[in-house]
């Protein structure tokens, strides 16, 4: 069997290629900074997932560093093949504050999601609105995607409120999207455009 040539009637929207012909950047995010993961901040990031809270909105955990590490490894690949661009959050002195995320990159119509969690400590102080805001603007105005996506819990009313100040407009309901710990969810869908 041959291989399938897919045919478009328009272009990409974003140019193959045009993320992996240079580094993950670093992002300033208004005092934070959002920067590649490093093997060193393994263990903080394993940490992160024995807070209740965070557990109870993220399924897919870590067990182990050696594990951590090779999350890190899939998420600098992910940059090389243009599946995704994963960031620590960091504050004064390279503090790992939290994680944020541009997944499912979609090329040809612009689109990408967006995830993000805060480490306990961080929370209430808008490390998350800043981080997602920086990486909005970037994928938005800098790579030139049309459209950002983030879903959450209809149960998790901090989350909502991040995807709000940061300017995600909440378009809908999504019955029984995902599946928690305690059973399915419903999920809020929220999403950016350029312009916005």
């Amino acid at each position: 069997m041959g291989t399938m040539t897919r045919t478009l009637s328009t272009p990409p929207v974003i140019e193959p290629g045009s993320l992996a012909a240079s580094a993950q950047p670093r992002l300033p995010a208004d005092g934070l900074l959002l920067r590649p993961w490093e093997a060193a901040d393994a263990l903080v990031f394993l940490s992160a997932y024995e807070d209740p809270a965070l557990r109870r909105w993220h399924t897919r955990r870590p067990t182990s560093e050696a594990q951590v590490v090779e999350w890190f490894d899939d998420y600098r690949r992910d940059w090389e093949r243009e599946r995704g661009a994963h960031w620590a959050v960091t504050g004064d002195g390279g503090r790992v504050l939290g994680r944020i995320a541009l997944r499912g990159l979609d090329f040809d119509d612009g689109v990408a999601w967006v995830g993000y969690w805060v480490l306990s400590a961080a929370r209430g102080a808008g490390v998350a609105t800043r981080a997602l805001a920086a990486v909005s603007s970037w994928a938005l105005d800098g790579v030139g995607f049309h459209r950002l996506e983030l879903e959450h819990s209809t149960l998790n009313d901090a989350s909502c409120g991040v995807a709000r100040k940061a300017g995600y407009l909440l378009e809908g309901t999504k019955r029984r999207a995902a599946v928690h710990d305690d059973g399915p969810h419903d999920m809020h869908l929220h999403a950016r455009v350029r312009g916005d």
